[in-house]
């Protein structure tokens, strides 16, 4: 499946705010959104009336991007959101805080989405004590994921161990962070999901 392979930091400017997609990096004076808080390309300083369609799209492509989906993945999400009891754009935000690679990063066992998608692909983690090396992997209530043995000794994680130390996880989740593992105790509210997300929109989007 295509996945977009350009330099990160043009998609924050492209969506005119930090993604938090290099980790660290996001936090520093080296952020590109620090210093070119505007749009990539050559009329990326210019002014542009943007239209209904036009907002709706860029909430759409925000959210890809946070996430890390394709355009057919986040299509076949939303249309699992909308199977589901409940609201549509909460489902949706809920389905996509469940991927692996996302409760990895929020258990603080990686620094960002994109670090976090890699090192489930190398299988460095289990789930309920089985390897799974599919980021895209839905957790349940209940699930325990754990750094596995092997792993935890090598230089990454071992960063990691120090780091994870000052990283807190959201309320749904449990942290273990002397063993570098988390317990997933109850789904993401909306209330859980801290991101500028206008959810609604992307409903909108979808309905025309």
């Amino acid at each position: 499946m295509a996945r977009y392979t350009g330099a990160v930091c043009r998609l924050c400017r492209r969506e005119g705010m930090k993604l938090y997609l290099k980790g660290d990096r996001c936090y520093s004076d080296k952020c590109a959104m620090a210093n070119k808080a505007y749009a990539p390309g050559q009329h990326g300083q210019s002014r542009k009336k943007v239209s209904e369609y036009g907002t709706q799209l860029r909430e759409k492509q925000k959210v890809r991007r946070i996430y890390g989906v394709s355009e057919k993945q986040f299509r076949m999400y939303f249309e699992k959101a909308e199977r589901q009891h409940g609201v549509t754009g909460e489902n949706l935000l809920r389905l996509l805080e469940q991927r692996l690679d996302n409760v990895v990063y929020r258990l603080g066992l990686a620094s960002s989405r994109i670090d976090a998608r890699q090192l489930v692909r190398h299988g460095h983690f289990t789930v309920n004590g089985k390897k799974v090396n599919i980021p895209s992997f839905l957790v349940k209530v209940g699930d325990v994921i754990t750094v596995r043995e092997n792993s935890r000794k090598s230089p990454k994680f071992v960063a990691i161990a120090d780091a994870i130390a000052h990283r807190n996880a959201p309320q749904w989740l449990e942290q273990d962070k002397e063993n570098l593992a988390g317990k997933v105790i109850a789904l993401a509210s909306r209330e859980d999901i801290d991101l500028p997300i206008n959810e609604q929109l992307i409903v909108e989007l979808y309905s025309r």
